[in-house]
């Protein structure tokens, strides 16, 4: 079995974005990462839409970005720190629309090691040095400088290694012009390690160091070093030189504080809190992320809390000391990983899990009621300020990015009857958590929707002038007519075009650089700049049928299947050729389809794709001052004027919010409704919500005095109305331990919840499935498997209980029956010959439904460590382990036995499986590896159990475990944690095909080849676009794909599709060694696409 690797939708959560002027324009640009994918965005000044201008896949994980700009530069490039070994720098060439790599360095091995440098990276803010760091130890430093010809150049590293020291955060201090200096977060363990009794690992602090390069002498010295109070997780560059004090902020827990080399005092704030908070009050608070903002008379910063609250932090300086820190309050949005404040005035943020926003900073919070806070306000140690978070006040919200990221199930059916199946995908986290339902097709927005006074069959825009930027007419067709109407601040009629109105047109356009031409049943006419218009009539009863239209020649179709082709001579006039040519009948042109397809070139690639949309009759591009690319179309008896926002985009979507995590749904086969079971740790259930709120009224009146009762039962009532919707500001963390669950029915196609099970809190639903039994007739039961006062970490659980619902009013609502107690986590259920397996910690049982609770019938104790997945076909159970990959047990009926007859070579960390056939399963683990297994041709599942144990000392076989092993089919490394696996077909009268999500929001698939000679030549694809075309950021294609196990038995078409983006005549070359043209390329490329997929 060979496999092609596809990835139908990338990766949509963002690991880190960067902003600048990318393509050496005034525009500002931002460079996100999504993991293995380096991005472009540009968000449009005017609309605020934010539009993405290149991809590239770089087969490696990215794990450090900075933009960096040389000394009196317009350009920014952009350097890259990876799993690579390398550093590379890289420059946006707009004119190829290409990432272009100008330096790449090697310093040591490849894969996310400890001591090799790539996990950090600072620049100078002058541009004049960049420092790349390791987790542990090395850190090394080049210096960037320009050559006569104004090329980028690179210095050997140079050395700042410090054994036994753990780095925490890298940045570069901007010091002007002086010698480059960078700050680091460290902590030095070299006592710890050698200190049996463990007090030195206790006392063990984080310091702050400053190293100097030296340009002068060309080398790195270790400045000045000094311990920390708080442990700080990040730092952040504060303007020096004569912008600003230099120095930095160091984000701490509770505290942020201010540092600086010489004589300046540390200034600490302390981090203000919500008021009246349901957090647990013990809890620190930190700031995760924080962005920059500097103009030639200002500077603030925006850091936002774990919460999502932003503040504005501003520094007061006497001189060039530094006297105090002031935090405000500036909005609270979804936590980000990454913010970013563009010169234009937006802010972007790219969210941890879930969609990314663009706000436009309406103000900068200066003049508004809001309480500021200081560093000089008096505080007893271990006090902090409190605020009041309220809906946007400074940002106003101008675009959002999708983002799937992470998917956590999914599912793919059609429940909608809609022929092409839809892809039901449980994802996002907490209360921004949502059921997304998509369906292949771009998205449609309506920029303007007319009736027209009857049904127009069809319609054209033309412009003026070969080089006008817009559209002139809107040209509509009737049966017996033609309309016109003229493009401006509005659309409108007009008459006096020169088109010719008493009739239908079959089609018209722009002739030569300034004429246009009408082509209608009776004859051609031509209409000049100067408005004078020449007609040809057609010849005696014939008329004109069908036309082809370019901007030289016109041909068209008469009655009879006569052809007759006209030319523009060089003086604008249009003659036509003496000869005609016959057809033998008449000419027709069909093509048909449900929906209405664009085809658009997007990123070096063709892309033909449905429109989510009522069927359109007719179409045409359109462009205008409003609506620079869009489309004029008819339906029925209006004119739609319609924009594409979301080019490239493969699924549109429609999103249902949910209460908490969806961890797993199933879908009940008669009403096809979803049962989704929803989890969070750190979270209170909405009972223990309240009867907090309402604790803490009650202490909020008792703790007032006798003449402030009034107003403290006012503020008490107050607080409880308040109702901050927590989709926006997060959910009250609870602490370790502490479980929220709901179970939900939902109609997937309304996306309305029918029924809603609260469970109580600290207990946390990990497993569904929905089943029969077979003494209680065709009546369905939805299980669902509980566990009790879990604690994650050191791991503890005091059991766990099996909920047993029955599903009634056809499948709309859930009646309790009986919960079943267990010793473990119940974490996977599955339907098994009238009863039910559930994998109870690592145990294998068989239930079935009694009247008071489920009753045990057999069980089975050799499981490694705990189930996570069990799969039935026929008497075969195929059993995922949490870390010890698949499991084949035999049930024999008659013994009442359940007997492992086989398992895997490798050790797997098993996160999801699917069967392909009764002798192979798919499965992915928490690394990011797909695997097939396959049951060899003589395995016999008819073995015995050996109770004396004799006969197991000598059929151990093999590594232990059972005597017989499966055979690995194939293996591949996808570079993102698969979460969920299905086999499928996703087109009407497609092959079918594997379909993966990722914990990233990606969707990929795996095809199967049906022929040698399409194996053989995309194999031969891979292998020249290995050597002539080399990942972006350094990493090796194949070690890349060979992470974990060596890739086997897959082609990477990720790899092979970039073979469009190629430079012509790199292109040529493998198209040569292939015996094919480039075009041909291309097409096989996109055969294999559309015959599985989109």
């Amino acid at each position: 079995m060979f496999l092609y690797n596809l990835t139908l939708q990338r990766a949509t959560g963002i690991s880190f974005a960067i902003h600048g002027n990318f393509s050496g324009t005034k525009q500002q640009e931002i460079v996100v990462s999504r993991g293995k994918i380096l991005e472009l965005l540009r968000p449009d000044p005017n609309t605020g839409k934010v539009h993405t201008l290149l991809t590239v896949e770089v087969f490696g994980v990215i794990r450090s970005l900075m933009a960096f700009r040389l000394t009196g530069g317009t350009k920014d490039y952009i350097v890259v720190g990876s799993d690579s070994g390398r550093i590379v720098i890289l420059e946006y060439q707009p004119s190829k629309n290409v990432f272009e790599k100008i330096h790449q360095e090697t310093f040591g091995k490849s894969g996310c090691r400890r001591i090799v440098p790539g996990q950090y990276l600072a620049v100078d803010p002058k541009g004049r040095a960049v420092m790349i760091s390791a987790i542990e130890k090395q850190k090394l430093v080049y210096i960037l400088n320009r050559d006569a010809a104004a090329r980028l150049t690179i210095s050997s590293p140079l050395e700042a290694h410090k054994a036994n020291t753990l780095v925490y955060h890298v940045v570069g201090v901007d010091v002007g012009f002086e010698n480059p200096m960078f700050a680091c977060l460290e902590m030095d363990y070299e006592e710890a390690d050698n200190d049996p009794t463990g007090e030195a690992a206790a006392n063990t602090q984080q310091t702050l160091t400053f190293y100097e390069l030296d340009l002068g002498l060309n080398h790195v010295v270790r400045k000045y070093s000094e311990p920390l109070e708080e442990h700080g997780n990040f730092l952040i560059t504060v303007p020096g030189g004569s912008d600003g004090p230099s120095g930095v902020l160091i984000c701490s827990e509770n505290y942020i504080t201010y540092k600086n080399f010489g004589d300046q005092p540390d200034i600490r704030c302390p981090i203000p809190r919500r008021r009246n908070d349901l957090d647990d009050p013990e809890r620190g608070m930190i700031f995760v992320c924080s962005a920059t903002h500097k103009t030639k008379s200002m500077f603030f910063f925006l850091a936002q809390t774990e919460q999502g609250d932003i503040f504005k932090i501003t520094l007061e300086t006497d001189e060039d000391m530094v006297t105090e820190i002031r935090l405000k309050y500036f909005d609270t949005v979804p936590v980000a990983a990454a913010m970013c404040v563009l010169k234009t005035g937006f802010l972007f943020v790219a969210s941890e899990f879930g969609n990314h926003y663009l706000y436009q900073i309406a103000h900068l919070g200066d003049d508004d009621e809001e309480p500021e806070f200081s560093s000089a306000m008096p505080l007893e140690e271990g006090d902090t300020f409190f605020f009041q978070p309220r809906p946007l006040k400074n940002l106003v919200l101008v675009d959002e990015l999708d983002s799937l990221s992470p998917i956590l199930c999914c599912q793919i059916a059609d429940l909608a009857n809609e022929d092409t199946p839809q892809l039901y995908v449980a994802c996002g986290r907490g209360p921004r958590s949502s059921l997304r339902v998509l369906r292949h097709g771009l998205e449609v927005s309506e920029m303007a929707v007319s009736e027209l006074p009857g049904n127009p069959n069809a319609v054209w825009t033309v412009r003026r002038h070969v080089e006008d930027e817009f559209d002139a007419y809107i040209i509509v067709s009737f049966v017996n007519a033609t309309l016109v109407l003229s493009i401006g601040e509005t659309v409108e009629e007009v008459t006096d075009s020169g088109f010719l109105g008493t009739t239908p047109t079959l089609s018209c356009s722009l002739l030569g650089d300034d004429a246009l031409v009408q082509v209608y049943p009776d004859g051609i006419r031509h209409i000049r700049a100067d408005k004078r218009v020449n007609e040809w009539k057609t010849p005696g009863k014939k008329t004109i049928v069908k036309c082809a239209v370019n901007q030289r020649q016109v041909v068209i179709a008469l009655t009879g299947g006569e052809l007759v082709y006209f030319e523009m001579d060089p003086s604008g006039q249009l003659n036509e050729y003496t000869e005609r040519k016959e057809m033998s009948a008449d000419v027709q042109v069909l093509a048909m389809s449900s929906r209405s397809w664009l085809s658009y070139s997007y990123q070096s690639r063709f892309h033909l794709t449905p429109l989510s949309y009522e069927t359109l009759e007719f179409a045409s591009g359109f462009a205008s001052e409003q609506c620079p690319e869009g489309i004029v179309a008819i339906s029925t008896n209006t004119l739609r004027i319609l924009a594409l926002e979301k080019l490239g985009a493969v699924f549109n979507q429609v999103a249902f919010p949910l209460q908490y995590t969806p961890r797993k749904f199933v879908i009940h086969p008669e009403s096809n409704n979803l049962i989704i079971i929803e989890t969070d740790h750190n979270a209170y259930t909405e009972a223990t919500k309240a009867q907090r709120k309402q604790q803490m009224a009650e202490e909020m009146v008792e703790a007032a005095g006798e003449d402030e009762r009034e107003l403290a039962a006012e503020m008490a009532a107050a607080f409880l109305n308040e109702n901050l919707p927590e989709s926006i500001f997060g959910a009250p963390k609870a602490g370790n331990g502490q479980w929220a669950s709901v179970i939900r029915v939902m109609n997937p196609i309304q996306g309305n919840t029918l029924d809603l099970v609260q469970l109580e809190q600290n207990e946390a639903a990990f497993s569904v499935a929905v089943c029969r039994f077979s003494n209680t007739g065709d009546e369905w039961y939805v299980l669902v498997g509980v566990a009790k006062d879990l604690i994650l970490n050191p791991r503890s659980v005091a059991g766990g209980f099996v909920y047993t619902y029955k599903l009634v009013n056809s499948g709309e609502k859930l009646e309790f029956l009986h919960k079943t107690p267990v010793e473990e986590v119940p974490a996977a259920i599955a339907p098994f010959q009238g009863r039910v397996l559930i994998g109870v910690g690592k145990l294998l049982r068989v239930y079935d439904l009694g009247k008071k609770k489920l009753l045990r019938k057999c069980e089975n104790k050799h499981i490694a460590n705990y189930i996570c997945g069990i799969q039935t076909i026929g008497h075969r159970v195929i059993v995922s382990d949490v870390q010890e990959s698949f499991i084949w047990v035999r049930y024999k009926r008659n013994e009442n036995q359940l007997i492992i007859f086989a398992d895997d070579t490798y050790p797997r960390w098993v996160t999801t499986a699917t069967l392909l056939d009764y002798d192979t399963v798919a499965g992915a683990d928490k690394f990011g590896n797909i695997c097939v297994v396959r049951l060899p041709p003589n395995t016999n599942d008819e073995v015995d159990e050996d109770p004396t144990g004799n006969k197991a000392l000598w059929d151990r076989g093999l590594l232990n475990g059972a005597s017989q092993k499966a055979e690995v089919i194939m293996n591949y490394h996808v570079g993102e944690t698969v979460l969920s696996l299905q086999k499928t077909t996703l087109i009407p009268g497609g092959s079918e095909s594997l379909v993966y999500t990722t914990l990233s929001g990606g969707i990929g698939i795996l095809v199967p080849f049906t022929s040698h000679e399409d194996h053989d030549f995309f194999q031969h694809v891979e292998m020249h676009l290995r050597s002539e075309h080399p990942p972006l950021c350094g990493r090796d294609h194949l070690s890349f794909r060979s992470y974990y196990f060596p890739v086997k038995n897959v082609i990477d078409g990720d790899l092979c599709e970039q073979f469009n983006s190629m430079e012509p005549n790199k292109q040529k070359n493998v198209a040569e060694e292939l015996d094919r043209t480039p075009p041909e390329v291309s097409k096989k490329l996109e055969d294999i696409r559309t015959r599985y997929a989109f």
